[in-house]
């Protein structure tokens, strides 16, 4: 990796085992410095211990700062960057009203490269570092998107969306063209650099059964890429579900009964799930992916964080712009929190950045690789300044732990909060 190399010092947060699985507050923990060289990370520790092995590098001070993981943020749909935040519409007629006049305008390869790089920008500039993107049916819009972040030397995940029903005439494909286009497209970016594919059928209401087998089949041929769809997320979308394929035995079953089911799909929303569901995806180790501000601003309901994790589910954290309505994984935390509260459960700031972080990592089969900061990890990191605005800098000044300094950054933090962002070892945001 062709990153920068120094040594970065301040409150470096990490993990010593899933804040889910352990003790939150255990599990959460504290160290003073981390090396980075050439893009990766080589150590963490007491900054003493780690000095004797960094007197060739640069030295960059962030005290008082928290030094986290990049976000990942593992459910988005960079084509609707401009659209983010449009009023008033459930699921159907949202797609409809806004997300489909303007995912049309991405046969257009300048368009499309245009929102890709102003997509990243915004990201990068709110902490996150790894995306997994839906596209459009253009392969322009993953040729935008893949070539942008190359340039950037930035992990990401995307692939075409394949729909040939239900969508307008211009947003449609075929069967075969979906094969086609996306095993073209996954034969040239796949593995590339930091770079992977995802075969994205949008959802079933959009692909007739013989797009579904299609795709099915190509996942068969290539079982490394991932596979990412929606699941359940409202329940209207249910019952539309239940009148195209009559036959099936749930939601659930019109991705399975044609190979759409596996240990490296991302189901994205999952909020209204059956018993039967639960225990399938929990089997193959399917991941779910929460999109809390996308959940209640389209008004699709709250997600059993609680009950799903009891289960033993992998779940990670998503923005899912533009549904959501913020490009911010801080602001997805505390929406997170909140929709948590309305079940019952007050989700510790530990859990809350392990799903934006290592969470989202492990759902994305990136787990060890990103997400975390050890040695060996790809050195995507950022500083959370607890001073970044008035309100923050007044309700940290009051903070006794950095967890209680960490839920007032996710609570109170915006894009401000985030000072520095490094992208495999290269500053991304920050001063020089």
């Amino acid at each position: 990796m062709d990153g920068q190399s120094f040594i970065l010092t301040g409150q470096v947060l990490g993990f010593s085992a899933s804040p889910f699985r352990s003790d939150p507050e255990a599990a959460l923990t504290l160290n003073e410095a981390v090396i980075v060289r050439d893009g990766r990370i080589e150590a963490v520790g007491a900054l003493d211990a780690l000095l004797p092995n960094a007197t060739d590098l640069p030295r960059i001070d962030r005290p008082g700062h928290l030094i986290c993981p990049g976000f990942v943020d593992a459910h988005v749909h960079f084509p609707q960057t401009a659209m983010i935040a449009s009023w008033g519409k459930r699921l159907i007629d949202w797609l409809n009203t806004y997300t489909f006049p303007e995912e049309a305008r991405f046969g257009d390869a300048t368009y499309a490269a245009r929102i890709a790089a102003r997509y990243l920008d915004l990201t990068t500039d709110a902490g996150t570092t790894t995306v997994c993107s839906f596209a459009t049916i253009h392969p322009e819009s993953v040729e935008a998107f893949f070539s942008e972040a190359l340039a950037r030397n930035q992990r990401v995940v995307t692939g075409k969306t394949c729909m040939d029903r239900n969508a307008p005439d211009n947003l449609r494909d075929s069967a075969q063209s979906a094969y086609d286009d996306s095993k073209r497209l996954l034969e040239r970016w796949h593995g590339r650099d930091r770079l992977s594919y995802a075969i994205t059928p949008r959802f079933s209401p959009t692909s007739t059964p013989d797009q579904l087998a299609a795709l099915g089949a190509l996942w068969a041929e290539y079982p490394d890429c991932l596979m990412q769809t929606h699941l359940s997320e409202q329940t209207d979308e249910i019952e539309w579900v239940r009148s195209l394929f009559p036959k099936a035995r749930d939601y659930l079953d019109t991705y399975e009964a044609f190979g759409l089911l596996g240990g490296r799909g991302l189901y994205g929303h999952a909020i209204h799930l059956e018993p039967r569901e639960r225990d399938r995806l929990r089997e193959v180790g399917a991941a779910l992916v929460h999109c809390p501000t996308s959940n209640t601003f389209i008004g699709s309901g709250l997600f059993d964080m609680a009950g799903l994790q009891a289960e033993g589910h992998r779940i990670g954290l998503a923005t899912d712009t533009g549904g959501g309505s913020s490009f911010s994984m801080l602001r997805t935390m505390a929406a997170a929190y909140e929709v948590a509260q309305l079940r019952g459960t007050a989700l510790h700031p530990a859990q809350l950045l392990w799903l934006a972080t290592e969470g989202s990592a492990e759902a994305l089969g990136f787990a060890g690789r990103i997400g975390r900061i050890a040695a060996g990890a790809e050195a995507d990191l950022i500083t959370l300044d607890p001073a970044a605005s008035p309100a923050l800098a007044q309700r940290c000044a009051q903070s006794n732990s950095v967890a209680e300094t960490l839920f007032a950054l996710i609570m109170l933090g915006d894009d401000r909060a985030v000072g520095d962002v490094w992208i495999a070892g290269k500053r991304r945001k920050g001063p020089a």
